[in-house]
């Protein structure tokens, strides 16, 4: 959810800039926006860090029991 409204708020951005906008408003959006995306792909690559290591935790303890 964070990647797509940080995709979404840079091109909002672009677009203030694109249209005229005074460059402290379009910099000061868009500098929010890359925040955002940065924060929404740091989160998906935690999650997938988690999951790996919760693979590997589990993996030995399916392969004990069933010896």
């Amino acid at each position: 959810m964070a990647i797509g409204a940080g995709a979404c708020l840079v091109d909002w951005a672009g677009t203030m800039k694109t249209q005229g906008a005074p460059p402290a408003r379009w910099i000061i959006a868009g500098t929010a926006a890359l925040a955002v995306l940065n924060a929404g792909v740091s989160i998906f690559a935690q999650s997938v860090i988690e999951n790996v290591l919760y693979q590997l935790r589990e993996k030995p303890a399916e392969n004990a029991s069933g010896n």
